[in-house]
């Protein structure tokens, strides 16, 4: 195991994203040598069988493991939500981060369901970003302290983590910064921006004009997708792709909830292919723009729930379909086990 790099930069986050460890090709190979063994037909259990091989490869083990899986959710306020775009005022982080440490919110219960160890934090909720249709979100300073904040979140001994968000506003954001990642010269700032906390009509348009304007403004910044990050996130969304950064390093796979974390990671992405090679995508967001990024990303969720909640609701879910997945491959016997067969592995033509 790589211990994470130290980052005092944008320099120094470009540096790391080029000396990522690979999959464990140990772990692969035993996963190879038993998968084909069990008492199914090759390939039945279709997207299962090709989790388990991505834990596998991910966590560098074999077996893989899902014991200690933990759900981090990272809360931030921004500027732009004084600019009317969300259904709810921007004091609402706060309060819904008092509800999550109380225990109230969707994510606690399906935690608590499912074995999930949660943990949030709030991150400057004094000092929102800017409205970044006049300025940068963030300076480069406040950015990297986000980011680096978001890498010391994550420790050794987490067998999955699930990265969410809260933050009002921030869904406008994420619509800015996907269009600047992956909208393309011309992009249309409609296909990345959806209702958020479910607005609609006069309001929604207004998103759609703002997310334009933003990115219009930050053109000449946007080449370099970290800066991007600076112009156009928000601090959750930077400590999310710190926390995505330091789990590559720490051998720890990553389920990444819906649009916000998507986009935030997504930056790491753009800045260098195969920075996401350890996250795998929860669900498919009720947001518009979160199934457009996930082509771009070639990427496909692991649910489809028409979810669109945020605070790693969709990530967690998904934590179930990892342990069947690990549940098949150690638990199934093999053909010799169960004297299926003749004890011998089917033959493909």
């Amino acid at each position: 195991m790589t211990p994470p790099p130290t980052i005092q930069g944008l320099d120094d986050m470009i540096e790391a994203l080029k000396t990522l460890p690979g999959p464990d090709a140990e772990a692969a190979e035993a996963w190879a040598a038993r998968e084909p063994r069990l008492t199914k037909p090759p390939g039945a259990l279709g997207r299962l069988e090709e989790i388990c091989l991505w834990l596998c490869q991910w966590q560098g083990r074999h077996p893989p493991s899902l014991g200690a899986a933990r759900a981090q959710v990272f809360a931030a306020n921004h500027g732009i939500a004084a600019r009317r775009v969300s259904a709810y005022p921007a004091d609402v982080t706060g309060q819904m981060v008092a509800n999550f440490e109380a225990g109230g919110a969707a994510i606690n219960q399906l935690c608590q369901a499912f074995g999930v160890g949660f943990a949030v934090d709030a991150l400057a909720l004094d000092r929102p970003t800017k409205d970044f249709t006049q300025a940068p979100a963030m300076t480069e300073a406040e950015c990297v302290d986000a980011f680096v904040f978001g890498m010391g979140a994550v420790t050794d001994g987490i067998d999955v983590l699930c990265l969410g968000e809260m933050g009002i506003g921030n869904t406008t954001s994420a619509a800015a910064l996907a269009l600047a990642l992956y909208g393309g010269a011309g992009g249309d700032a409609a296909d990345w921006t959806g209702a958020g906390t479910g607005v609609r009509g006069k309001t929604l348009a207004t998103k759609i004009r703002i997310v334009n304007e933003a990115v219009q403004f930050h053109q000449p910044r946007l080449g370099v997708p970290l800066q991007a990050l600076c112009c156009l996130g928000g601090r959750e969304m930077a400590a999310i792709a710190g926390a995505v950064l330091a789990a590559r390093f720490r051998r720890v796979p990553v389920l990444l909830d819906g649009y916000v974390a998507t986009t935030a990671a997504a930056v790491l992405e753009a800045q260098h292919p195969g920075a996401l090679d350890h996250c795998q995508v929860g669900h498919l967001s009720g947001e518009p723009g979160h199934r457009r990024l996930l082509e771009k990303l070639r990427k496909t969720a692991l649910l489809d729930l028409n979810m669109r909640l945020g605070e790693a609701t969709g990530a967690v879910l998904a934590v179930e379909v990892l342990r069947a997945a690990v549940a098949c491959h150690t638990g199934m016997a093999t053909f010799e086990e169960a004297a299926v067969n003749g004890g011998k592995s089917p033959e493909v033509p």
